[in-house]
This record gives C-alpha cells, structure tokens and sequence, in this order.
C-alpha cells in the first residue's frame, strides 16, 4: 500500500495540529506549515517520536504571495505527490462593530484568510491536475453560514471560504480533484486567545456554561471527509456541539 501525503497549513496548535497527529498515526506522510518555528519542530519532533512518521516542516506565512511556490518547489524537489491538503490556517482578529473596527485588523484576517488560502490552493491545485488526482479540504466555519454582531470582516472571509470552496470544485471537477469544506462551530482552541489578542479572561468566557468542540473532534471530521470511498466527495460538512444550534444560540447552563 503506498504512502499517501497531506500538506497541513497552520498545524502549530488546535485543529491543524489535531489534523497533523491524527494523519500521522494513521500512517500518512505529512507536509506541515505555520508561522511559529518553534512550535512547529515540537510537532515534528513529536510525530517522528510517536509514529515514527515521516514528516516535512516548513515554517512560512500564507499571507505571502510566495507560500504555494515555496510548498510547490518542496514537494517537486522531494519527487511527492500531494494527495490531500489541508487548507487549516486562518483567524479572527478582534470583534468591534464595524465603525470601530482596525484596519490592521481587517488587513490580516483577509490576507489570511482568503488571499493565504488561494495562494497555496493555487500552486497545490496545479500539481494535482497535473498528477490527475488529489483532495482539497478548506476549514470553514459557522461564521461562512450565519453572520453575527461583531463578526463582520471574519465572517466575510469565512463566507468567502464557503464561496471558493463550491467554485474550486466546479473548477477542479474535470480532473476528478475532490474539493470539499469542513465548517466547525465552536471549538475550544486558540482561536479566541488570538481573537482577544491574549486576554485569557475573555477568551475563557466564550466556552463558558457549555462543553465546545475540540481540535479532536474536528480532526476526526477531517479524517473522515478524506477516507470516503473514491466515488464520493463531502461537499460540505458543518459540525457543531450539541449545546449550539446556530452562530449566536447556545444552551448555556452553570457548568463549575
């Protein structure tokens, strides 16, 4: 059985690095990216101690032009083919209503966001027609479906994920390239640390008085969408708690 490869950008924490181990210890070959270095050698060391599994890292920014040319150039020098990428990397900055919003902000989610994920799709997509095969899983979010106060240009990048997701499919259908989206709500991850800028007050109370998802839980959503038979493809997959039934609905109880 040969060795499949998955390319997993922004794997260093929360569902991409939830992705990362849980591909690795299924005996995947693994390609993974992120802005922090240091946290991405622990990952690597940590997949090579644990699965003895080979796996790449590069440490790189999405928001770069370059980012799709960097990965494409690695996996062409090493002779891979990539079977699957993970389009993970991506957050929310801030939650200000939009006349109070920065720019910088703004600026960073949308780079991110949308320009990081066509950047690497792009270069990525372009070997797997080539090659004649291939999967794309973009990581959504509830936030692409549903609006709400506060979310404005976040929401907009994951509403732009939703879009892009469908069209690359269209796109990608003649080469018989699945495309598909995984759309969690919430998870329990950096992801509010970052979106309060380290206010750990702030981003604890956000999972107050509910049990969220978890890294792992999305993981294994993630697992699932790229180990369906050949013949199908998950367009679109939205995974919430049970607690949560849309962006703004949660059964909040006093959970000590």
């Amino acid at each position: 059985m040969l060795t499949k490869t998955a390319i997993i950008t922004g794997a260093t924490s929360g569902i991409g690095q939830a992705a990362a181990l849980k591909f690795a210890a299924n005996g995947w070959q693994l390609i993974v990216t992120g802005r922090r270095a240091e946290k991405l050698r622990s990952l690597q060391h940590e997949i090579q101690e644990k699965f003895d599994a080979t796996v790449i890292s590069l440490t790189q920014d999405v928001r770069h032009p370059a980012s799709g040319e960097e990965l494409k150039k690695i996996l062409s020098e090493k002779q891979i083919k990539p079977d699957l990428l993970i389009n993970n990397a991506g957050l929310a900055a801030g939650l200000a209503p939009l006349h109070n919003g920065e720019t910088s902000d703004w600026e960073q989610m949308i780079d991110t966001n949308i320009k990081g994920l066509l950047y690497v799709s792009k270069s990525i997509a372009s070997m797997m027609v080539e090659q004649g095969f291939g999967h794309i899983i973009n990581i959504g979010s509830i936030a692409g479906k549903e609006a709400y106060p506060g979310g404005n240009v976040y929401c907009a990048t994951k509403h732009a994920v939703n879009g892009l997701t469908k069209a690359m499919r269209m796109d990608l259908l003649p080469f018989g390239i699945r495309v598909s989206q995984v759309a969690p709500g919430a998870v329990e991850t950096e992801f509010s640390l970052v979106r309060f800028k380290g206010d750990q007050q702030k981003a604890k109370n956000v999972y107050k008085g509910f049990k969220p998802l978890t890294a792992e839980d999305i993981a294994d959503a993630i697992w699932y969408v790229a180990n369906v038979p050949a013949h199908v493809n998950i367009n679109d997959l939205l995974i919430m708690p049970t607690a949560q039934a849309s962006a703004m609905q949660f059964n909040k109880q006093n959970i000590t």
